[in-house]
């Protein structure tokens, strides 16, 4: 259990008790646990906030001495995306960790199969991206994260270690689920915004910007939510990975899959 929600529940004790002993200072009382739950809504809506629980925003700084990178794509898998962004990592000797959503892997297992053989890693993004997953309970988001697991670790044979909750958004039930299903949780240090735009010298731009050994990186190989914001043109990450690929290399930074979360 996280210690935002373990303090989250102390101050809500005391609030009651002091409602007990001193009705008359009810809108004190109110004011602080409400005040309480618009800090919990804040760091929710924060992706890289540890507030909530343990929160994977870049590699050891043994990995970052390294020179390495972690390249990370959602929503996947997309029968005619993914295919070209593993052969671009394929073409540069490079690893990523793709965060797929449990029905399109469910509905692609071939692909699935395909990112694993090439050497990446496939983690949990939710069996089906719900947009209101950052007000679930807990037991619907066990449900939904357990029914992604199930169909993740039947289409690509091995178990993933990782979730990632859809846009990021989550609440601090999430934590004691991900602890009882054995996932680490991870979000990102830099993103380019593709899942809003096909614009890749802006999405580029923004990674590029700053970018440091040890970052992971989030970008997009399967269709967002907010899909309907962008243009009909090619996305965006498969002009922006080889700019990204050809940087790490004149850097001398190699890109990597995610370790697993009890290790460097």
């Amino acid at each position: 259990m996280s210690a935002a929600l373990i303090l989250s529940a102390m101050l809500h004790a005391g609030a009651a008790l002091a409602w007990w002993l001193w009705p008359q200072g009810w809108p004190w009382w109110l004011a602080l646990v409400l005040g309480n739950h618009a800090v919990l809504f804040a760091a929710g809506c924060m992706p890289r906030s540890r507030l909530l629980g343990p929160n994977r925003t870049r590699l050891s700084s043994s990995a970052a001495a390294r020179g390495e990178i972690a390249l990370t794509f959602d929503d996947g898998p997309d029968p005619e995306v993914t295919p070209k962004v593993l052969d671009l990592l394929d073409a540069h000797g490079a690893r990523a960790s793709f965060f797929c959503i449990g029905e399109r892997a469910a509905a692609h297992p071939a692909l699935v199969r395909e990112i694993v053989a090439r050497g990446h890693r496939v983690e949990n993004h939710s069996a089906r991206h719900p947009m209101w997953f950052g007000f679930y309970g807990p037991m619907r988001m066990a449900r939904e994260i357990a029914l992604a697991q199930a169909w993740l670790t039947a289409a690509a044979g091995v178990a993933p270690r990782y979730f990632r909750a859809p846009m990021g958004i989550r609440n601090p039930l999430l934590a004691p689920v991900l602890a009882h299903l054995g996932l680490g949780y991870v979000s990102w240090s830099r993103r380019g915004f593709d899942a809003v735009t096909d614009d890749a010298e802006r999405v580029f731009e923004r990674i590029a910007r700053g970018l440091r050994a040890g970052d992971i990186v989030l970008l997009h190989d399967g269709p967002t939510p907010y899909a309907g914001l962008r243009s009909a043109g090619a996305p965006a990450v498969l002009t922006v990975l080889p700019r990204l690929l050809s940087l790490l290399a004149e850097r001398q930074w190699r890109a990597v899959s995610l370790p697993d979360p009890d290790h460097d």
